[in-house]
This record gives structure tokens, C-alpha cells and sequence, in this order.
């Protein structure tokens, strides 16, 4: 049997559905979805199997005008994956069309795509359009850069996801598969629980101090009764955030925690103790360690 295997990155502004593709095409939830804008940090792989096809699929960061260190961390990940891949699928939304951001991304695009890189356009959330109104989108993205294929596609509902995933795997060259076959991702289970927490948070709290937190995974116990202790941080930036984390009385951390707790019991299938810390630390978001905890390169923010 001919097997084909390769990585296809997910391009596109915050917020445009990449994490739901993606855990919709795994099957299985591999990255962090909520709301908020700017949510995913590290290049998260998830693996779908398609008939003789193995699919990496690295769910960047979006792309956006960084300002903080963190920010040029987050897009230099971003780029970094698409460099890295086979083919590259750019999602917009459709009720947004084509935006300042995606311009910019296409103009990028051009310069940074390899001539032997398939790109595709994924055209997100199309229930919220007419047809007239998708066509007509469509030809003005593909006048402005020479897609191979347009796809029309709701990530939430999963429309035209089948007929994207097929396409992929046809499209992969030829290869052993990269993973064994019932591997869904490539990140280490501690920080898969960590980003279960993280988004627990981000959805628990609200404006900035989600962007200005992180949570690691300290401890990590696998015990004889088939339960597992999983002792982690949240490291905030500022001693009033801790207040805000904490909640009145500790409520807002116990809702964080339970719900982190059932969600990663589900994941791994045996059940959780969470035990969950609070602590500041004020320079976080410019020390190393963090850093390499995301799976973000340092360096990358100083440009």
C-alpha cells in the first residue's frame, strides 16, 4: 500500500475559526477554542487519518501586528509553521471578507510561500452569507493570489470540512506515516493539560489579564489506582490579578479547576486530581522559561 503523509499548516487573523478546523479534522479537541482573540500560542499538531493519508496538521498562532514580546514570539511561530509545511490552507471569515490583516497576510504570503508549497483558501463561517455575496469573495481572493483550491466551509458546523480533509490527503506526497496511527497530537500531555486550564480561565475571566497569564504543569503523578495527580501554576503578571484569578473566597479557581479537571479527565480517560496555584510573577512574559514551556522560541521576540 502507497501511503502518503506530510504537514499542513493552518494560516489565517485571531479569531478565525483555525482551532476549530482543527480539532474538527482530528476529531478530538487538541487545541484550546474560546472567544477571545489571540487564544492559541504554541504550534499545536493534531493528526487526522484520511483512507492511506496521515494529516499534521500545526494550528499556528493568528497572525496579527505584534507588540509585545509575547505577540513576536506568537507570529514568528506562526510563520514558522508555514514554512515547515506542505501545504498551507489560509482561513478567512466570510462575513469579514478581505480585510487589512488578510491583505497582509497575502502579501506575505507571496514572498515567504515555496514554489513546491500548495496553498489553499478556506472560506470559514458561510452560513452567515449569501451565495452571491461567497462567489463574489471568492473571485477577489483569487484574483489577488493564485490559489490552487477555494474551499467554502463552516468549521463549527462542519460544512465542506469532508471534501477539505479528502483534498488534503490526496494532495500529501508520498511517505511513511510521520506518527503511529492512533496518535492524535504531538504535544506532550502535560501541556495539553495546561492548555485546558489556561482556556478554563480564559473563558472564566474577562478583558486583558487573560493574555497577561500562563499555567504550567509542575507535578504529574500516575497512580497505582489508575487516577492521575496533576499539580499546575497560573502564573499571573500582577498581584492584583491574583485576586481577580482567586476569585471571592477562592470560587472563580474551584470553577476553573473543576472544569479543567473534568475536561482532562475526559481527554485522557481515567479520572483527575487537579490541584491548581496561584502565583505572581511579574516579569513572566520575558523570561526563558516560560517561553519554552508555550513550545515559543525566546529569541523570536526581540525582532
Amino acid at each position: 500500500m502507497t501511503t502518503r503523509a506530510g504537514f499542513v499548516a493552518l494560516i489565517g487573523e485571531p479569531n478565525a475559526g483555525k482551532s476549530t478546523l482543527l480539532n474538527r479534522m482530528v476529531g478530538a479537541k487538541v487545541s484550546i477554542v474560546t472567544h477571545k482573540v489571540q487564544t492559541t500560542r504554541a504550534r499545536i499538531r493534531g493528526i487526522a487519518m484520511h483512507e492511506d493519508a496521515q494529516i499534521v496538521f500545526v494550528d499556528t498562532p493568528g497572525l496579527f501586528r505584534p507588540r509585545r514580546r509575547l505577540d513576536r514570539a506568537m507570529v514568528a511561530a506562526a510563520w514558522g509553521g508555514a514554512a515547515d509545511a506542505d501545504i498551507v490552507v489560509l482561513l478567512i471569515e466570510a462575513h469579514r471578507g478581505m480585510t487589512d490583516g488578510v491583505r497582509a497576510i497575502l502579501d506575505a504570503l507571496k514572498e515567504r510561500a515555496t514554489p513546491k508549497q500548495t496553498v489553499a483558501l478556506a472560506i470559514n463561517k458561510i452560513d452567515k452569507l449569501k451565495a452571491e455575496t461567497l462567489l463574489a469573495l471568492t473571485q477577489e481572493m483569487n484574483a489577488v493570489y493564485p490559489f490552487a483550491r477555494t474551499f467554502l466551509i463552516s468549521a463549527e458546523r462542519g460544512y465542506g470540512c469532508d471534501d477539505l480533509k479528502a483534498w488534503l490527503a490526496e494532495t500529501l506526497p508520498d511517505s511513511p506515516w510521520l506518527y503511529p496511527e492512533d496518535q492524535i497530537a504531538d504535544l506532550p500531555l502535560r501541556m495539553i493539560a495546561a492548555e485546558i486550564t489556561r482556556e478554563k480561565c480564559t473563558l472564566r475571566l474577562h478583558q486583558e489579564l487573560p493574555y497577561e497569564l500562563t499555567v504550567e504543569t509542575e507535578q504529574w503523578q500516575d497512580r497505582e489506582d489508575g487516577s492521575t495527580r496533576i499539580d499546575q501554576v497560573i502564573y499571573v503578571a500582577r498581584e492584583g490579578h491574583k485576586g481577580i484569578v482567586l476569585g471571592h473566597k477562592g470560587e472563580t479557581v474551584k470553577a476553573i479547576s473543576q472544569a479543567a479537571r473534568a475536561e482532562i479527565g475526559e481527554f485522557l480517560g481515567r479520572t483527575v486530581h487537579l490541584f491548581l496555584t496561584v502565583r505572581v510573577r511579574q516579569n513572566w512574559l520575558e523570561e526563558r522559561e516560560r517561553y519554552d514551556e508555550m513550545g515559543l522560541d525566546f529569541r523570536d521576540g526581540n525582532s
